[in-house]
């Protein structure tokens, strides 16, 4: 499998398909805005370049060897010949559902469907395709080319063939993957959106800053990142979203959406791609 379909050219997007074209994948590109492509053509550049520098296992590759691994597109049609897709579009089932049954018409049958989802049903995801047994889960942590584990996740009907054809994948990365049940959240986000979630309610009550709270997970817990600033990085509209799918999900008043998060939202503080979420970022 070396021509693998990203889709979506957000921030996970661009990290998987630098991750990729690292290891001397094939990667094809795809978004619906030209505008998200320009964008992410800039970004991968300049992660290209110095993601190597971060991780010193991974192998300098020159900019016109890297940017000839990768294709830009908004025509979904041009993964036909990919053996592997990675869907990275929003947490929303009515954006998801359609991409799924238009990939399961353009994709050769032999190729795996890899939603990397941070809480929806993988079964429920291959339940719209003719292909349920190659369809699994994936959850990459951002960035991408510097974790060396991945919550790989298996629908009711997942195969061997597409685990092992995954595991495959995933080592190609030098990444070790930990395979998981189909639960909504799988471990990941049941348990980290639980702790960003209550770290927003303790900052809106008063009870401490923001700074104050990522200090003591970082300082007491020896965390590399505090709660807050993961939300940040993760993209505070997504946590709102995963949060929205765990509290349909479990109808769980834990996993109710901080007010203040809906706020900051709806008002156009995303975190780091907008310049400004819990912390302020340079764009």
């Amino acid at each position: 499998m070396k021509k693998i379909a990203v889709i979506g050219a957000g921030t996970m997007g661009i990290g998987v398909s630098v991750d990729l074209v690292l290891h001397d994948y094939q990667v094809v590109l795809v978004d619906i805005h030209q505008t998200s492509l320009d964008a992410a053509a800039k970004e991968f550049a300049k992660l290209v370049r110095f993601a190597p520098m971060w991780n010193k296992k991974l192998t300098k590759k020159p900019a016109d060897e890297a940017k000839a691994l990768l294709e830009l597109t908004t025509r979904l049609e041009q993964v036909k010949d990919c053996d592997f897709v990675i869907e990275n579009v929003p947490e929303k089932w009515e954006t998801k559902e359609p991409l799924y049954r238009q990939l399961d018409e353009i994709c050769a049958p032999h190729a795996c469907f890899c939603a990397n989802t941070s809480c929806l049903s993988i079964t429920q995801i291959g339940a719209v395709t003719r292909r349920p047994e190659k369809v699994l889960g994936i959850h990459f942590a951002n960035p991408v080319f510097l974790k060396p584990v991945v919550e790989v996740m298996r629908g009711m009907h997942t195969s061997e063939e597409t685990l092992a054809n995954c595991t495959e994948m995933l080592a190609g990365l030098n990444k070790e993957a930990v395979v998981v049940g189909d639960m909504p959240g799988f471990v990941t986000n049941r348990v980290s959106h639980l702790f960003m979630n209550e770290a927003m309610w303790v900052v809106q009550d008063g009870v401490a800053t923001a700074a104050q709270v990522d200090k003591i997970f970082t300082g007491c817990f020896g965390h590399k990142m505090g709660p807050l600033e993961t939300a940040d990085l993760i993209g505070l509209d997504v946590v709102m979203d995963s949060l929205a799918v765990l509290y349909e999900s479990y109808q769980d008043p834990k996993f109710r959406c901080c007010p203040l998060l809906r706020q900051m939202v709806v008002g156009g503080k995303l975190g780091r791609k907008s310049g400004q979420g819990f912390f302020e970022y340079a764009q």
